[in-house]
């Protein structure tokens, strides 16, 4: 769609230059189509160069919507001087302003995301971490310890800040259509905090938006459709900072080095299987992770709020990995499903993959 709509762009800034053929030169165009008189013939020239400028910018993907809201204008004013024969124009223009104010809303939404991640890592001194030894180790459960050494993060810098890209694919029902995606997801190990944003291939055309984040103990998490229209819009509430804080819990298997954090705590189930306790604020969650004889993370389950509003109820959450890879030396699950386990039955409703990760860089893609 984004090649149909530049090819759309482009087509109709070219048909300006009929107003301004007709205006400068003798052609077969009937004097009353477009261009008139050359002052209006050279508007015609104008929108046209805009348009094309638009075009330019929207392949290159920089901010190509406030040339283009300035070329509608123009293009509108010039079709209604001309409206007998250029009247279909408009349509063009409705769809062109349309996808702009889209474009514009996606840009203010990312612009906010960026500036919320540059925040989490302020103060994070992540230049010469401190290397993890055995020692730092000893105190926790024997399978905890044997994830720890099997991972690699032994003899490794302890990691106080990651940043990471996924792809894969969401859905909202059960039964509803699988919808793929990207994200960015930033953490800061130090404070226990993260921030996710997400493009979602939600519809053919109107795109879907998303982010998920814990600052301080509190979660938040928006999804706009189109940028603009808000879907979900939750913050700072019991639902709502307990998944993210169990969020971040189940996700420290993606920088291993944060189970010896002062703010999770370890307890022994069974030979292959712990409870952490992460506790923010004074305010605790848990889950329990289990764990492959060789160490690596099999999943992780806990009993999250299914959903923000206040009639939500505890549902099991868990998350099943299928794959491990190394990156930068740390042995991690790239690939994982996510499941609910609802009382009216088993909803698989996101499956994701890590396809880049990056530990000790404190600044944003």
């Amino acid at each position: 769609m984004r090649y149909v709509f530049g090819i759309l762009l482009g087509l109709h800034g070219l048909i300006h230059l009929m107003g301004f053929v007709s205006a400068f030169f003798s052609t077969t165009i009937e004097k009353q189509v477009l261009g008139i008189s050359k002052p209006i013939g050279a508007l015609w020239l104008v929108t046209f160069i805009l348009f094309i400028i638009s075009v330019a910018q929207f392949l290159d993907g920089k901010k190509w919507f406030y040339v283009a809201f300035i070329a509608v204008l123009l293009s509108q004013i010039l079709i209604i001087l001309a409206w007998k024969d250029a009247k279909l124009g408009t349509i063009a223009n409705i769809i062109i302003v349309l996808v702009s104010i889209s474009a514009y809303g996606m840009h203010r939404f990312h612009k906010m995301v960026k500036n919320e991640s540059a925040e989490l890592f302020q103060n994070i001194e992540s230049k010469n971490p401190s290397v993890i030894v055995k020692d730092d180790i000893k105190h926790l459960p024997e399978i905890v310890q044997r994830w720890l050494i099997q991972s690699g993060v032994v003899d490794h810098q302890n990691i106080v800040s990651v940043r990471l890209k996924q792809k894969g694919k969401m859905r909202t029902k059960p039964n509803s259509k699988w919808m793929p995606f990207t994200a960015d997801q930033y953490f800061n190990v130090t404070n226990a905090s993260f921030v996710w944003t997400t493009d979602v291939e939600a519809m053919l055309i109107v795109p879907m938006v998303g982010r998920d984040k814990l600052v301080n103990g509190k979660g938040a998490m928006l999804i706009k459709l189109a940028g603009l229209f808000p879907v979900v819009n939750e913050s700072d509430n019991e639902n709502i900072n307990q998944g993210a804080m169990l969020r971040y819990l189940a996700e420290v298997c993606w920088f291993p080095s944060a189970a010896i954090s002062g703010n999770i705590t370890w307890e022994t189930i069974d030979e292959t299987s712990a409870k952490a306790i992460l506790t923010i604020n004074e305010k605790s969650v848990s889950g329990r992770f289990n764990f492959n004889k060789n160490g690596t993370i099999a999943s992780f389950e806990a009993n999250r709020y299914h959903g923000g509003n206040d009639d939500a109820q505890l549902e099991k959450w868990v998350i099943v990995n299928s794959e491990y890879r190394p990156f930068n030396g740390v042995i991690i699950p790239n690939k994982s499903k996510v499941i609910w386990k609802l009382k009216e039955g088993e909803f698989h409703w996101l499956t994701l993959e890590i396809i880049d990760i990056e530990y000790n860089i404190s600044t944003i893609y």
